[in-house]
């Protein structure tokens, strides 16, 4: 029999090695979210995501190559919009020929402005966001651009553009469009669309367009009547993902197909950016395999 001190050495014993495999225990279950953050492999050929609050780069994979942006670089044409000095988003402007015939000979995604509608500036943002429409882009350039001519005003336009992007260190990016329908060198990166996006999320007015599943907006008709535009928002992760607050989707035949994203959870905020993945649904599936990724190294 094991008495005395010896007795209280062996309890004492037992309960170390009690306390120690339930320390390693313990060890065994907190091992498994450090698992969890591998790096997610996606099927765009480049992605970035950032920290919203800060910046501090979350995720990359290619995320300064330079690339065909498509319907993303719209992004940038709001942008140019909302920070023009006392801006009136509530002016009205007469949809022209030229923005229809433009939609046409492009074959390009559409708003469906309707020639003689008069249609205010926030209108025209929306249906520039939600539907893609390459028309409203048009009319937001030849508004406020500046020049004599048609022409002028939208050279001058995308000269905002350009200037736009270096002020915010858009080091690989360029715009020769106003709504991504390339002349040969429309090109950035998902790091520097995502420096984009976060600076227009800071805006109220575009936090709110780009949040926006649908909407039906009254506009002036030529003869003074009225008609109503619904639209619906490309970017199904506003649906499809939990937290998601915008931003826009690209595609082409060069872009293939392109998605800037933004969500927040419990606080915190992931923004980024998917450039040349395969498909519609794959461009998705990679932006939230990249938010999940980016919330949890938030923690």
């Amino acid at each position: 029999m094991i008495t005395g001190i010896q007795g209280v050495r062996l309890r004492r014993a037992a309960a170390v090695a009690m306390t120690t495999g339930a320390m390693l225990a313990a060890g065994a279950v907190t091992a498994t979210p450090a698992q969890a953050l591998t790096k997610p492999t996606i099927s765009a050929l480049g992605g970035y995501a950032m920290d919203g609050s800060n910046g501090t780069t979350l995720y990359t994979k290619a995320a300064d190559t330079k690339r065909a942006t498509g319907s993303t670089t719209k992004i940038m044409t709001a942008k140019v919009v909302l920070t023009q000095a006392n801006l009136n988003l509530d002016a009205k402007v007469t949809i022209k020929k030229a923005y229809s015939d433009y939609i046409v000979s492009k074959n390009a995604s559409s708003a469906r402005l309707i020639v003689g509608d008069k249609v205010t500036v926030r209108q025209l943002l929306y249906g520039l966001m939600l539907p893609s429409g390459c028309d409203a882009a048009y009319a937001l350039a030849d508004k406020f651009g500046t020049g004599d001519t048609r022409a002028a005003r939208v050279k001058s336009f995308i000269g905002k553009m350009n200037r736009k992007a270096a002020q915010l260190g858009m080091t690989n990016t360029h715009f020769d469009s106003f709504d991504g329908i390339s002349n040969g060198s429309n090109y950035s990166t998902p790091r520097d669309l995502t420096k984009l996006a976060r600076s227009a999320m800071t805006s109220p007015n575009f936090r709110t367009i780009v949040k926006t599943k649908s909407t039906q907006q009254k506009v002036t008709t030529a003869s003074g009547g009225y008609r109503y535009y619904n639209w619906s928002n490309t970017n199904t992760l506003l649906s499809n993902y939990s937290g998601a607050t915008g931003v826009k989707t690209g595609s082409g035949s060069q872009a293939k197909y392109c998605l800037v994203f933004a969500a927040t959870r419990n606080g915190k905020t992931v923004i980024g950016t998917v450039l040349t993945a395969p498909s519609a649904s794959q461009r998705e599936t990679d932006a939230k395999s990249i938010l999940n990724y980016g919330f949890a190294r938030l923690g």
